[in-house]
């Protein structure tokens, strides 16, 4: 019998329309009034640092990259901040991308507005989407708005601005003050209108208050109606009103404990079953091995994961939710990128290519793994080993992909149960076909098979 981690709180059932057509069909859950853009449907997220792409490290320099990624399969680049950094109390000799020093201006580092823009028109050309880092907490110390309007900006008991954290090279804004609010929605409608992006990715969205983003959204959707945004923040209010994607941050720290054996398969299977209680069906949880920050500050995916890495990647377009990979995951990046200086990535030749571009094909072309709001569910199906296996389908409609993955450093014999007699399914490592009743796997440590149909 399949155990699916699906929404049982029937007192709050709604009706959540897609462009998928999926209008007349109810999804339970918290509810959600936001409706995604067709094109997230099968969307994979690539997140790009343009500072270290390339030696250049230019819009221009990266553009020659455009083709290989959408052969990569991605639907959606997502730039770190393209705009001027600060220079009082900078970090570094060229300073964090998060410490803006005008909204309206492209960094130099990068090349100029035009250069920009045609980065846009040569995206969209080749049938991807791009969406740009926004920070909306705070501005580097020399932004104009500093000396222009001094009380956006919170004051501590002496009434001097500050810094949160210790993020010396930048000022905290406050929220209460009506004309910032007016001032950032309105610009984000300027970078909409005047360069043609298809959203944003909010920093550490959840400083921010969510009345903000609930306004925020039906006015940017004023300027672009299938507008994308993505919230850096685990907090599923956000996703009421206002967000389309939000980060499974837990997810993440989880597979970095399976991986070094500090935690295990069940801590996973009781982050789901609570993940399905807690959000609606059609929130969109953003999964991953690696970004930025993880990459510079945490470690490397070969730090971090080690021989998990390749199961670890197959599980974040496994479960219900949008993938994301970060620059150089795909040539199996091993180096911890300099955040505040030029520290280039190593391009080479890597299995994660093949791998990434598989999973890729594997997601466009199964309507079970698209998007929530568009794919199917998460069924668990039972095994011998429930220590170690986490074994699960997705499907919708005639579309099913089953997943058992080995998480554990022990080589295993498991059995599968759950499949009907006459479950065809095709094998994604040899693309041959296999009848699977009651199937018995050989696995090594950290292996997994796939099988769809």
């Amino acid at each position: 019998m399949k155990i699916r981690f699906k929404m049982i709180i029937p007192v709050l059932l709604l009706a959540v329309f897609s462009c998928s057509q999926k209008a007349e069909e109810q999804k339970q859950g918290p509810p959600t009034s936001v409706v995604h853009p067709e094109w997230v449907k099968s969307a994979t997220m690539y997140e790009v640092n343009i500072r270290q792409y390339t030696p250049e490290g230019t819009f221009n320099a990266f553009a020659a990259h455009l083709p290989r990624l959408r052969e990569l399969g991605v639907d959606i680049l997502w730039l770190m901040p393209v705009h001027p950094i600060g220079e009082v109390n900078r970090k570094g000799s060229l300073g964090s991308y998060y410490s803006v020093k005008d909204y309206k201006g492209i960094n130099p580092e990068f090349g100029n507005m035009d250069d920009f823009k045609t980065l846009v028109r040569m995206t969209h050309d080749m049938g991807m989407y791009m969406v740009i880092d926004w920070v909306p907490n705070h501005s580097s110390w020399d932004n104009p708005l500093i000396v222009e309007h001094p009380e956006w900006y919170e004051k501590d008991s002496a009434g001097n601005m500050f810094s949160p954290y210790d993020w010396t090279d930048v000022v905290q804004f406050d929220y209460d003050q009506q004309g910032l609010r007016d001032y950032m929605t309105e610009t984000l409608k300027w970078w909409l209108d005047e360069t043609g992006i298809d959203g944003f990715r909010f920093d550490v969205a959840h400083q921010i208050p969510i009345d903000y983003w609930n306004d925020l959204r039906p006015a940017l959707q004023e300027t672009r109606a299938d507008v994308l945004m993505l919230a850096e923040a685990e907090n599923r209010a956000l996703h009421e009103k206002a967000f389309d994607i939000t980060y499974a941050w837990e997810f993440h720290h989880l597979t970095n404990s399976v991986a070094k054996n500090e935690k295990n398969v069940n801590d996973l299977r009781e982050y789901l079953e609570r993940w399905a209680e807690q959000y609606n069906e059609n929130d969109i949880r953003m999964y991953f091995t690696s970004n930025h920050d993880e990459n510079s500050w945490n470690g490397t995916v070969r730090e971090r994961l080690g021989p998990a890495a390749e199961v670890m990647a197959v599980l974040t377009y496994a479960v219900p939710g949008m993938p994301l990979i970060y620059s150089g995951q795909e040539a199996g990046l091993d180096h911890r990128l300099l955040f505040f200086e030029k520290d280039e990535i190593p391009w080479k030749d890597h299995p994660f290519t093949g791998l990434y571009t598989r999973l890729n094909d594997l997601k466009e072309q199964n309507p079970a793994l698209w998007n929530p709001g568009f794919g199917g569910d998460l069924a668990e199906l039972p095994s011998d080993n429930p220590q170690r296996v986490l074994s699960f389908t997705r499907q919708t409609g005639e579309s099913e992909v089953l997943f058992v993955l080995n998480l554990s450093q022990d080589d295993i014999n498991v059995t599968i149960s759950g499949l009907e007699d006459s479950d065809v399914f095709t094998d994604f490592s040899d693309n041959q076909t296999r009848t699977l009743q009651n199937p018995t796997f050989d696995l090594k440590g950290w292996e997994y098979k796939i099988f769809y149909r």
